[in-house]
């Protein structure tokens, strides 16, 4: 009698595992997909905006405001002039 009830409750155990590991994997899958697809839809809003909005790579655009121009040195600005990001301050 007593193995009868060791053989049962390790085939309840098992079925348990087995049961979780089902559920488990149904509800992973199912939010991998949700995941992917949130994932994908935002890199695709991301992409369209950066590129409506982003300046030519490579291209220096210096800032020529009257504020920022007041507190810039002679050779900044002669760097800036020449189409070069600045190295000086």
């Amino acid at each position: 009698m007593t193995r009868i009830k060791m053989a049962l409750a390790a085939g309840a155990v098992a079925a348990s595992m087995f049961t979780g590991g089902v559920l488990g994997a149904a509800l992973w899958g199912t939010s991998a997909v949700a995941a992917s697809a949130a994932a994908t839809t935002a890199a695709t809003t991301t992409a369209a905006t950066t590129t409506a909005t982003a300046a030519t790579p490579g291209t220096f655009t210096p800032n020529e405001t009257a504020t920022h121009e007041a507190g810039e040195s002679a050779a900044r600005e002669a760097q800036e002039n020449a189409g070069q990001v600045p190295t000086v301050p």
